[in-house]
């Protein structure tokens, strides 16, 4: 005769209790996953995708600033554009003052 002692039973008890491979079973497989996927999806609505499509917009109204176009720049300046470079604008922000301005810098178009 064969007895099983109090750690052989602790032993099998814990195998019969130990979650399964089976992704059907509660707490396996995609369910721990999910509310991060939840969380992701949440972040991707209320603040990725907004600010893509703000950032779309401003890069097409850059592109749009040609000569005598008035601005206000990120810092608050306002100035009309008298000359359109590469990577700048001239600005030009009061008489016979001239600056340049990165196009990154330009926060809206004044109409």
């Amino acid at each position: 005769m064969h007895y099983l002692s109090l750690d052989s039973l602790t032993f099998i008890h814990a195998l019969a209790m130990a979650p399964s491979g089976d992704p059907s079973a509660p707490g396996g497989g995609l369910m721990s996953f999910l509310p991060m996927i939840l969380i992701f999806v949440a972040f991707w609505f209320l603040l990725i995708a907004p600010q893509r499509k703000k950032q779309k917009e401003h890069d097409k109204m850059v592109k749009a600033l040609e000569k005598g176009a008035q601005i206000k720049t990120v810092g608050g300046l306002f100035g009309t554009i008298t000359g359109v470079k590469d990577d700048r604008f001239v600005v030009r922000v009061a008489e016979n003052v001239k600056v340049e301005v990165s196009r990154e810098s330009i926060a809206a178009k004044i109409d």
